[in-house]
């Protein structure tokens, strides 16, 4: 029950019963609000471009359940599709054939993924593709770039983006030394050197985690060639970037095909999954065909495949050409809105991801990225737009996400209240 009679609660009042019960009061640290102050909301629902809190506030949501959702909130078509899948089960522990068409869908979208296994987070996904790596390479080490995110199993917990570098958490306690010591950290946009003794590279190919920060042109093709010398297989982590930034994803849209792929988020629709998939030589080593063990549980559930199957036949490339029309829209609204308040600040588009950087010059590393985040100015413009009305991620590390939902009204409002809040920034 949200409520007594005559009382509507407070997110005041809920942070502190979830503190008595959940560690830091939520279940993803980020949430905390730990990185721009204050007591986080706690929403009751969602419909379309909307968040309600429990206090009856209106946001319109840019967070979008971190890029989870892309139609909206609530979308009838979704939660049909969810109460359909619902009403036969909600977990069989068995086959089904939803998780076969959802398997069809990614793969008939993404040139070179030959088959996919289901997961129930993308942290999953990326564990269980960095193994298959290396038993497929007979190879121990492994690659990242600095500021990317790959979930927080301990051998990819190094230098990582999003809430990580929102708390100021290096890694993090609890790893031993012996779980990273075969992981290899490269600054993100530089292409490092390899040898027969990587098994993976593995890349957020748009790194979304350090707010937004997009590949430079022969960033992603020398990757691949220096891959391919080596004998080094090559993960895209499109946890993000799948589905949301064009029908194929990243992949598609660069041209360069990777040997394995890790999915979440949009695959989903909205409810928990993840997938890792590649060519079919290296897919094939997983059990029960070979010898790579993963699982799960709920791993293929049949709620998930359902919303995510729901949302993968709905967006086309009308889709996509209408989310990069909403995101160009806020993205010019919102420098126009810096510009003119006399706020030094960058405001970087790729497709339709959005990232924010306070600073005079544009960011194309975790290190530069850092360098922004350290002016100290995002948690004010937080606090102003989220005042106002207009929720953006509480950490200066995440991307903006526009969905199908937001109206032309939602951004030009959101940008009007940019200028006010850049305006009071600005005194």
């Amino acid at each position: 029950m949200s409520a007594q009679r005559g009382h509507r609660i407070t997110n005041e009042e809920l942070f502190d019963r979830a503190c008595k019960v959940i560690p830091g009061g939520v279940n993803s640290p980020v949430r905390a609000f730990k990185a721009v102050g204050g007591t986080p909301f706690f929403v009751a629902k969602g419909k379309g471009s909307y968040l309600f809190d429990e206090s009856g506030k209106r946001y319109v949501d840019y967070i979008q359940s971190y890029g989870a959702v892309i139609l909206g909130h609530a979308d009838g078509r979704v939660t049909s599709a969810v109460s359909r899948a619902a009403s036969r089960g909600t977990t069989y522990g068995a086959p089904t054939l939803g998780e076969v068409a959802l398997a069809e869908l990614i793969v008939a979208r993404v040139k070179g993924c030959d088959m996919v296994r289901l997961t129930s987070s993308g942290t999953e996904a990326a564990m269980s593709a960095v193994r298959l790596a290396r038993a497929f390479t007979g190879r121990e080490k492994i690659l990242k770039f600095d500021g990317c995110y790959h979930g927080h199993s301990d051998a990819l917990l190094v230098a990582g983006g999003s809430g990580v570098a929102s708390l100021g958490i290096p890694d993090s306690a609890g790893i031993p030394r012996g779980a990273v010591e075969n992981t290899v950290v490269a600054p993100y946009n530089e292409v490092p050197s390899l040898d027969s003794s990587y098994a993976a590279v593995i890349v957020e190919p748009v790194a979304a985690n350090m707010g937004l920060v997009a590949p430079k042109a022969d960033f992603l093709p020398e990757l691949r060639k220096r891959c391919t010398e080596s004998g080094v297989l090559l993960i895209f982590d499109e946890v993000i970037t799948g589905f949301r930034v064009g029908p194929g994803g990243a992949s598609v849209y660069f041209g360069v095909q990777p040997d394995m792929w890790c999915f979440g988020k949009v695959i989903g629709g909205g409810m928990p999954i993840g997938a890792f998939g590649g060519r079919r030589e290296i897919m094939e080593l997983l059990a029960p065909i070979g010898p790579v063990y993963q699982a799960g549980t709920l791993s293929g559930n049949p709620i998930a495949t359902a919303a995510g199957a729901a949302v993968l036949s709905i967006l086309n490339e009308e889709s996509y050409e209408a989310l990069e029309r909403r995101a160009e829209r806020l993205a010019s609204g919102l420098t126009k809105a810096f510009s003119e308040a006399g706020i030094e600040a960058q405001v970087q588009r790729f497709s339709t991801l959005i990232g924010i950087f306070f600073g005079k010059e544009g960011v194309t590393n975790y290190l530069e990225a850092k360098a922004s985040v350290s002016l100290d100015l995002y948690p004010g413009f937080f606090a102003g737009m989220l005042s106002r009305g207009i929720a953006f991620a509480p950490g200066p590390y995440e991307a903006v996400f526009v969905g199908l939902s937001h109206s032309t009204e939602d951004i030009d409002r959101t940008v009007e209240a940019a200028a006010e809040v850049a305006g009071q920034m600005a005194k």
